[in-house]
């Protein structure tokens, strides 16, 4: 069984070409967080369409996305992580349905506390206006000093909180 993982040194430097490819190819950076705004509009245009049209958050998304909200480039984005990740992780013999944990917690609790963190830095990033692929790489990769204050703001706070966490994973 293969376990070798890639170069963390290489593996940012190959984010930081793919990131400026990005900006290169399409003139924006790398985000995440739109793609589940798209799935969550289209959600709402499918199981409620008159409260679609009627409330302005949903009435403006549907507006700047004429041909629809899964058309969004994100939304290909977000698809082709998924798909690469599961290849590479096919291709590396790692592809298994498991809960890694530490030994003092359970797969239930590990799994608990991954949602309730996932739905604090989702509902984050929208009070961001951008997840950490948005508003932090993308942010300092054209320099912008809100990029540097978030990615600050983004570690700080993991690193401030850390302490409180620590005996799910050690």
């Amino acid at each position: 069984m293969n376990t070798k993982y890639l170069n963390p040194y290489l593996g940012g430097v190959l984010l930081g070409l793919v990131l400026l490819a990005a900006n290169f190819i399409s003139g924006r950076g790398l985000g995440a967080s739109g793609a589940l705004k798209s799935v969550v509009v289209q959600a709402a245009n499918v199981i409620t369409p008159e409260h679609a049209e009627n409330a302005v958050f949903y009435k403006e998304y549907n507006h700047e996305h004429p041909k629809g909200p899964m058309r969004s480039w994100l939304v290909f984005q977000v698809l082709g992580v998924v798909v690469g990740a599961f290849i590479s992780g096919a291709l590396a013999g790692r592809l298994k349905v498991k809960v890694e944990h530490s030994p003092k917690i359970t797969s239930k609790r590990r799994l608990i506390f991954a949602l309730a963190g996932g739905v604090f830095f989702g509902f984050g990033s929208q009070l961001g206006r951008g997840c950490t692929s948005g508003s932090a790489l993308s942010g300092m990769a054209v320099l912008s000093v809100g990029g540097f204050v978030t990615m600050a703001a983004i570690f700080g706070t993991a690193f401030a909180l850390a302490y409180f966490v620590r005996k799910n994973w050690i």
